[in-house]
């Protein structure tokens, strides 16, 4: 299972290094497998553990929320109050990939820009940043709020409640398997989606 989608991000990681490098944004990174604990969804969420960990004692899942998850969400807010110390307001990109065929059905899909509806900045910043990637690469499937819902059980979720619509957005980036199978296509997809974000970012200043 290690090896398939269940197990891990495809390329995600790949694209997010691009994506930091580009942009002088924060890199922060979660190598822990799914399957152990979800570092995506929140602490109370009954899917932040898998089937092969959710009926583990509690003190082996307190164990696995002590040393993978709670550290990733203290580094990521660690990284927004450092951030909005400054004075910035801070455009939370959280990067994942999705299998091009589930449960037998081919999706519709290549890029998936998801964010909450009741927020209208990130609502106008994915619709400028998919405006502009079908642009830069019009060969794109490019969809908002696909192939999973904006707002649904996530760190930018959680974030969401705590922080001002006007300090803090939260999206994320959904790219299909089928274009990250290699280096060249990471590098690829990166490209396009690089100065299309560029371009979003400053439609909306």
């Amino acid at each position: 299972m290690l090896a398939t989608h269940r197990g891990f991000d495809l390329g995600a990681l790949a694209v997010a290094r691009h994506l930091a490098a580009a942009t002088g944004a924060p890199l922060l990174v979660s190598t822990t497998t799914r399957l152990l604990v979800d570092a995506n969804r929140s602490p109370h969420n009954r899917a932040v553990f898998s089937e092969w960990t959710r009926g583990l004692p509690a003190a082996q899942r307190e164990s696995l929320m002590a040393s993978h998850h709670r550290p990733h969400w203290q580094r990521v807010r660690a990284a927004v109050a450092a951030l909005r110390r400054g004075g910035a307001r801070v455009v939370h990109v959280a990067v994942h990939s999705f299998t091009p065929v589930w449960h037998g059905v081919p999706r519709e899909v290549d890029v998936g820009l998801l964010y909450d509806p009741a927020r209208r900045a990130e609502r106008a910043l994915c619709r400028a940043w998919r405006n502009a990637l079908r642009r830069q690469a019009p060969a794109l499937r490019v969809r908002c709020n696909a192939p999973y819902r904006g707002d649904s059980d996530s760190i930018g979720r959680a974030l969401r409640r705590e922080l001002p619509a006007r300090a803090y957005l939260a999206l994320e980036l959904e790219l299909s398997q089928a274009l990250l199978a290699s280096r060249a296509g990471c590098r690829r997809i990166a490209e396009s989606i690089v100065p299309a974000l560029r371009e979003a970012l400053a439609s909306r200043t």
